[in-house]
């Protein structure tokens, strides 16, 4: 197949553009000669490996296909395939792309719809995505021994809390041995909250509203139980819940915002720590009093976050994670158990159920709506309806 339109005197690559963002259904089009149109900085092995098989001419990047950060293989594999890349388009190139619509895309990256410049890139070359791979592992090399450098100091001061739980505070056997849904205001943290209803209505865990998700709780109908964070930037509804509010503290013991809880006339608890992070106060908290299971929402924490350098991947939070260890259970994954239990496979049993309802309900009307006994009232039922039947047939034949 060619690369260059016969139909056109314009130079440039031709071939369909295709909308692979999350909202996008290009991928499912995709094929040979396209020029996709990606969000994906830093492009996995796999995603590149999807794109191969689909056999684009080209791939479009909103972002940087290596940021530097991880050493990736991704752009290096569409390169070897014989696919042009070009990548730093901008989020902008999504108002004007048409899904199917033919474009053009010239050999300085510039995205074209007919002579209207659309986007515009840098053309990455095998040898861009090789000095990007190097850099990118050294990067990580370095940062990775900081961050287990960072990790050994801080295991030096607070094994205290993490062996023995040294400054947890005392929350009777509010805990033991309960489910536990500790939320915390990241990224979508509302819609898994709402997704885990069937969770939370079965099992009511004990909930734990951190920072400002204290007031997403409040605000989707949910009482929480605690409340770890900041009070400055709680709101007062949320304060007054009735949760039981517990304070960050410095090793020392003073707490920031104890003022407000003052000021609202609020009892509180203060959690001396080093540890920065409320969420993972949280976590610990629920670990020492012996929770059954926790579960987290709004606060992911994996080994690709880590390797990208994510403010939530610290120190604190590598081993508050690890300390609950397999009782530590990421909401998606309780939400998903749910959806594939009330999911399409099951509906047939709801339809089959309404039958039987209204069958007995026809039977019971049938059997007590005449003047004799139940059994003669429905077959005195099921006669008329056959004659009324009988009936209409009888009629469409002769009509």
């Amino acid at each position: 197949m060619s690369l260059f339109s016969r139909s056109s005197d314009l130079p440039g690559l031709h071939g369909a553009t295709r909308d692979l963002s999350a909202s996008g259904k290009g991928m499912k089009r995709l094929s040979a000669g396209d020029i996709a149109v990606v969000d994906a900085p830093d492009i996995s092995r796999g995603f590149a490996q999807r794109l191969i098989d689909a056999k684009p001419a080209a791939v479009v990047n909103t972002g940087l296909f290596s940021t530097g950060t991880i050493p990736n293989f991704g752009p290096q594999l569409l390169l070897d395939a014989g696919i042009m890349l070009v990548e730093g388009v901008g989020a902008d190139v999504w108002l004007p792309l048409k899904d199917g619509k033919k474009g053009r895309l010239t050999d300085e990256g510039q995205l074209f719809y007919g002579e209207k410049l659309i986007a515009s890139g840098h053309v990455l070359t095998s040898g861009d995505a090789q000095v990007a791979f190097e850099d990118a592992q050294q990067h990580l090399v370095d940062y990775m021994e900081a961050f287990f450098g960072n990790t050994i100091q801080f295991i030096h001061s607070e094994s205290p809390l993490l062996i023995d739980g040294l400054g947890v505070p005392d929350v009777a056997h509010e805990l033991l041995g309960k489910k536990v849904l500790v939320v915390s205001p990241g990224v979508g943290h509302k819609e898994q909250v709402k997704n885990l209803r069937h969770f939370i209505r079965e099992y009511e865990p004990v909930i734990v509203g951190v920072d400002s998700a204290a007031d997403s709780l409040v605000e989707l109908g949910y009482k929480p139980d605690f409340i770890v964070g900041d009070p400055a930037g709680i709101g007062a509804d949320a304060l007054r819940s009735g949760a039981r509010v517990v304070l960050p503290a410095a090793p020392d013991g003073h707490a920031v915002g104890l003022e407000r809880i003052q000021d609202l006339g609020i009892g509180a608890m203060t959690f001396p720590s080093a540890v920065e992070s409320a969420t993972d106060l949280a976590l610990l908290l629920a670990d020492y009093h012996d929770a059954e299971i926790v579960v987290n929402a709004g606060a992911p924490v994996d080994l690709d976050s880590l390797f990208a350098q994510a403010s939530s991947a610290s120190p604190s939070a590598l081993l508050a994670r690890m300390k609950l260890g397999p009782r530590l259970v990421d909401a998606d994954a309780i939400a998903k158990l749910y959806f594939v239990r009330g999911g399409g496979n099951l509906g047939w049993l709801w339809v089959l159920l309404g039958v039987f309802v209204l069958a007995a309900t026809v039977i019971v009307i049938a059997g007590f709506g005449g003047q004799g006994s139940f059994t003669d009232n429905l077959i005195d039922t099921w006669n008329n309806i056959a004659l009324t039947f009988q009936g209409l047939f009888r009629d469409l034949l002769s009509s």
